[in-house]
């Protein structure tokens, strides 16, 4: 076995499957990108599901990939076991349609034994197979010549995820000798696919040749596929003779730089720090990648996941000894471990280092608070004599403020309490279902269509040269079926050559006609999408009879298609100015381009001010003014990063690609279209700023008829307020507002002292109005006062004068009630509370209330109920 770094081993992966004709798919981001079925990217083919399921053909069918991926359903497991992890990179090659069984083997066998490449001993090598696949096991025991003992039957061994491909699988163990035995040697896991340490899982071969259909039943896929995936961690931790993941040059620099910043037990020394030690080494890699792909630390979904981690992390610093903020400095170490494959780390060092090191500070404000909850709770359970914390205020020490589970027991333990573990597990998989019931439940991947995988005619766009294009029909398609000729209804249709703009990249499709050759209509155009295979797919709902073969004039609607362009655009000027503004952090989270307005979404940690909005706004009208050349070039990829070319998030990009550079300021990837000068844009204008997710922004804009438009609905709003406030100019009219809200403010004034001076004289009245009962002095009586604030200025007249046991008050107005009571020290001591009279007289005026001894307050919905609550004032004295 060759002695390898973790990067060595990476690239060495992907250079052998590139060797077998694979093409390199970058890691795509942590955050999916048009998925609401996923939370994080999990798995090497959840960025290729477009392939697997037929809505996209890959250039190249064969394809390989490093990608980074989360999963965070047994966060509890990481640092105990030797190989959980929340942050994992998992290393695939894909085949789609092309080669299967026999292929996928060889090369995995290839891969693991040859001395050119990782040289494993092959004796050391298991391997599991689904009993049903007899092809599988024949290829390992007659191909690859391994022995039958090296085979086992696994029933679990069959891939699937509901609707959508499926199908059997066979896994690879290595088998790292007697010395991982369980302590048991006779125990019944101590099996490749058993729950041990000795043979270990390092790759998994889904043979994906099955559609598993809605109603649950199974048929052969169209195009048969090959999903593989090998852990990195594992096998560098094979290759490095690591006990476990976390000796490997993956964690032990971070865990090095903890030992540093700890200065107190050292990693290897004692069992329970260990687990420390892995928790913030794991915790901090997954944090570092998560917000450089645009994911920050919040209340809900990912930004929630990363607020758990980050407390956890903290709270076993803490452990660890480290009492202040220490994590954001562990992220250059997790940069120059992966910099050779992902530089993106490095490149975004400081912006993650303040994301973190803000979410620190803020948990070390409220730590202390968790702390004095639980202390509080244990000090109660003392008094009552109990001796069991409950599992409801577990998990809200570890929901609400990060505590690890562990450690609240550790203090509860300590200060003599058992824990309530079942409980708390019965709310963690409550919180799990509220979870699962808040997902979308749109399918994970769609069932293969073979009739759109299966069209190969060639389709070609024309639309960046012309918005009108004579062209034959090449496939015409009517309730998922080929025909020749239709009369009537609504059609897929594919065109040899096509100016209509297929929707993608955020710019939404052209729309337009069909005419014949005698300019007669034939069909109207209402949407365009991407088949499979590339082409423009159009929707069109027919006026005459389509016929395949036939040639037809394909005519864009020319005023809907410039304004999508002028607001394409006035996108890529935005993209530029925010960054200008903001920070280069401020990428964009996805877009929508449409003829009548723009969406622009943008990661920012933190809000965006009216100062900055107006600051970006400037700079692109600023543009727009200068009249900036507009030129697209196509070239390859390399050379457009060379240019300093934007990639736009969510896009995939072949080597060849098209740059749109607005005269060198904004230099972007971009495959749609836009005006030849930014003068055509004409105006811009920011209609809203606003949030809409953990740490993602979204701009409306406006721009050219529609900016006018707005411009012009605000100008007459302004000349209206104007003509209200007699200003006869409009600059006039913020001096008018402010004269007005002085001379309101007065007015206010004066209006308060007036109702201050005739509650005082209602005092005078009322206060005269003594009543007794059972031995106690009350007053009772409905006033006109404005509300309850001027309601409990009475009683505070009242209680200063002392003038009986018990004050009464009612007042409405606008069909609403408030009622105060209020009780001197002397009633209180023969145990007359006004929490308990509000109570009972309350429901009279159809509402509740309640409050201190001394005083309460209620309201209500029923005016007419004020005299039988006055009343009801003697009954409950001589109760």
């Amino acid at each position: 076995m060759k002695q390898l770094s973790s990067a060595q081993v990476r690239q060495m992966y992907l250079d052998f499957f590139k060797e077998k004709g694979h093409t390199v798919e970058p890691s795509a981001s942590l955050v999916p990108v048009n998925d609401p079925t996923l939370l994080w990217i999990n798995s090497g083919v959840a960025t290729l599901k477009k392939y697997f399921d037929g809505s996209i053909v890959p250039e190249n069918p064969r394809i390989t990939n490093a990608q980074k991926s989360i999963r965070t359903n047994d966060i509890e497991n990481v640092g105990r076991t030797a190989r959980h992890h929340t942050m994992f990179e998992m290393l695939g090659n894909f085949s789609i349609g092309d080669y299967f069984k026999k292929e996928a083997i060889h090369w995995a066998w290839e891969f693991l034994t040859s001395p050119k490449w990782l040289a494993f001993e092959p004796e050391k090598l298991f391997v599991t197979v689904y009993p049903k696949d007899l092809e599988a096991k024949r290829i390992w025991l007659e191909e690859i010549k391994l022995p039958s003992d090296h085979v086992i039957d696994v029933e679990d061994n069959f891939w699937d995820i509901g609707a959508g491909p499926s199908g059997p699988d066979t896994e690879i163990f290595y088998d790292r000798g007697e010395a991982f035995n369980n302590l048991a040697e006779d125990d019944p896991e101590n099996y490749p696919g058993g729950e041990n340490e000795r043979y270990l899982e390092i790759w998994n071969l889904v043979f994906s040749e099955f559609n598993h259909k809605p109603d649950g039943t199974y048929e052969p896929l169209p195009h048969k596929n090959i999903d593989t995936g090998m852990g990195l961690e594992r096998v560098v931790s094979i290759i490095q003779n690591a006990p476990t993941n976390f000796e490997t040059d993956l964690f032990i620099p971070i865990i090095q730089a903890i030992e540093k910043l700890s200065g107190q037990v050292k990693y290897g020394e004692n069992a329970v720090s260990d687990i420390s030690y892995k928790v913030i080494a794991d915790h901090v890699r997954a944090l570092s990648f998560a917000i450089g792909d645009g994911a920050l630390p919040s209340n809900e979904g990912r930004g929630y996941v990363l607020r758990r981690l980050l407390r956890r992390a903290v709270m076993h610093g803490q452990k660890l000894g480290i009492q202040e903020a220490f994590l954001y400095k562990l992220v250059p170490v997790v940069g120059h471990i992966m910099e050779s494959y992902y530089p993106e780390v490095l490149e975004q060092k400081a912006f993650i280092e303040k994301v973190i090191r803000t979410e620190e500070d803020r948990f070390h404000e409220t730590i202390n608070e968790g702390l004095a909850i639980l202390n509080a709770v244990i000090a109660d359970l003392k008094t009552k004599n109990e001796t069991i914390l409950n599992g409801e205020t577990i998990f809200k020490l570890y929901d609400t403020y990060g505590f690890p589970v562990e450690l609240t027991e550790e203090i509860a333990e300590e200060a003599g309490f058992t824990s309530d573990h079942v409980g708390f597990e019965a709310e963690m998989q409550a919180q799990r279902e509220r979870a699962r019931a808040a997902r979308s439940n749109e399918k994970s991947m769609d069932v293969q269509s073979g009739l759109l995988t299966g069209i190969k005619v060639a389709s070609e766009y024309t639309g960046y040269q012309t918005l009108s294009q004579a062209s034959e029909l090449l496939v015409l398609i009517q309730a998922e079926t080929l025909v020749d000729q239709l009369d009537e209804g609504q059609a897929q249709v594919i065109f040899a050559q096509t100016p209509f703009y297929a929707e993608m990249g955020g710019q939404v499709a052209d729309k337009g006609v069909l005419l014949d050759q005698n300019n007669q209509l034939v069909a109207q155009v209402t949407d365009v999408k991407r088949a499979p295979n590339g082409q423009h797919l159009h929707q069109v709902t027919l006026v005459s009879p389509l016929k395949v073969g036939e040639v037809y004039t394909l005519q864009v609607d020319k005023t809907y298609h410039n304004g999508v362009i002028k607001n394409h655009t006035a996108t890529h000027l935005l993209h530029r100015a925010l960054k200008e503004v903001l920070g280069e952090h401020a990428n964009q989270a996805g877009s929508l381009v449409t003829a009548e307005y723009l969406r622009f979404d943008f990661t920012h940690f933190g809000q965006v001010t009216a100062e900055e909005l107006a600051k970006m706004e400037r700079i692109v009208e600023e543009k727009i003014w200068e009249a900036l050349p507009i030129s697209t070039i196509e070239t390859d990829l390399e050379t457009a990063k060379k240019m300093g070319a934007m990639a736009l998030f969510g896009e995939k990009y072949g080597n060849e690609v098209r740059v749109v550079n607005v005269d060198g300021w904004s230099v972007e990837l971009c495959g749609g279209n836009h005006v030849a000068n930014t003068e055509d844009i004409g105006l811009f204008k920011i209609v809203s700023e606003s949030g809409i997710g953990a740490g993602v922004r979204r701009i409306e804009a406006v721009t050219s008829k529609e900016a006018y438009e707005l411009l012009h609905k605000e100008e007459t709003q302004l000349l209206e307020i104007a003509q209200i406030v007699k200003a006869t100019q409009v600059k006039e009219v913020v001096h008018k507002v402010e004269q007005l809200q002085l001379q309101l403010r007065d007015l206010q004034k004066e209006n308060e002292q007036l109702l201050s001076k005739l509650a005082n004289q209602q005092a005078g009245d009322l206060f005269k109005d003594v009543k007794e009962s059972n031995g106690t002095t009350y007053i009772a009586a409905q006033v006109s006062v404005k509300d309850m604030n001027q309601l409990r200025q009475l009683a505070d007249q009242w209680k200063q004068r002392e003038l009986s046991d018990l004050l009464i008050l009612a007042t409405s107005a606008q069909e609403k009630v408030n009622l105060l009571v209020a009780a001197s020290p002397a009633a209180i001591a023969r145990g007359l509370k006004a929490g308990d009279l509000i109570k009972a007289i309350a429901p009279l005026v159809g509402g509740g209330g309640g409050g201190r001894p001394d005083m309460a307050q209620a309201g209500g919905k029923n005016p007419a109920g004020i005299p039988n609550a006055l009343a009801e004032i003697e009954r409950w004295l001589n109760a």
